[in-house]
């Protein structure tokens, strides 16, 4: 058989932003808990990357080590958080709205970017029904709207000197609507961008963007239906593999 070669894994080196689309109650919470961890306030309970092991070799030669200390992971005070939400509030007064984010005080270098208002959200009201907020992209095609969260994105990072980026939706779960022909194929999907196909999602948006960005993209909940959760149609459940 032949040799499989050893992965290589590049060093995670400068500063990496974190855009997340929806900017309430879970993304204020994370910020906020990563702010306590850098303050020394409390331990990263929960965190798969902070506090679990991984086991190298057999058991009884006693190698575990963390697995932020295996893989070559970026520092939390390395990360620049950044987002979307169709309310004009910063992430600053949400989180003071948030019951599981207030407990924890923003550190001082944490609190400008709080402050910091959310950028204009894309939304469409028939995928959530019962919320509406002001801070929305209006008019033009879906198309329109991914190109500016595209130019969202590159703003951000030249803004902020990140060197790389990755995007979380944490927006309300959408209604589920079943993979339709708009989904088979990017062609279809960037066609259905340019005729404001019903079937396109703004979380879907979102992650044609995110992606025609070179961001990877990761869903911050999980979809409707886990049956479909890697279909471009499924609601809350957007695409996470590279398009084009």
């Amino acid at each position: 058989m032949p040799q499989k070669e050893n992965v290589r894994i590049a060093p995670a080196e400068g500063k990496l932003g974190v855009l997340t689309p929806g900017m309430g109650a879970v993304t204020t919470t994370f910020i906020a808990g990563v702010e306590a961890i850098r303050r020394g306030l409390g331990l990263p309970i929960g965190s798969l990357t902070q506090l679990s092991t991984v086991r190298l070799g057999k058991r009884t030669d006693g190698r575990a080590p963390k697995i932020k200390e295996f893989v070559p992971l970026a520092e939390l005070d390395d990360l620049v958080f950044g987002g979307w939400d169709i309310f004009e509030d910063t992430a600053y007064r949400s989180r003071a709205k948030s019951r599981r984010a207030r407990e924890v005080s923003p550190g001082p270098t944490q609190r400008a970017a709080l402050r910091h208002p959310a950028m204009t959200a894309v939304f469409d009201p028939e995928y959530v029904r019962r919320i509406n907020g002001p801070n929305v992209k209006q008019g033009g095609t879906k198309m329109d709207k991914a190109e500016a969260l595209i130019a969202d994105i590159d703003s951000f990072r030249r803004s902020t000197g990140v060197s790389r980026l990755v995007m979380i939706w944490c927006g309300s779960t959408e209604v589920f609507h079943r993979p339709a022909a708009v989904h088979q194929s990017l062609r279809d999907f960037e066609h259905g961008l340019t005729t404001n196909d019903p079937e396109i999602s703004s979380s879907q948006i979102y992650a044609y963007a995110s992606l025609k960005s070179g961001v990877p993209y990761a869903n911050g909940a999980p979809p409707p239906d886990h049956r479909h959760a890697g279909a471009v149609g499924a609601g809350a459940g957007p695409p996470t593999a590279p398009l084009g």
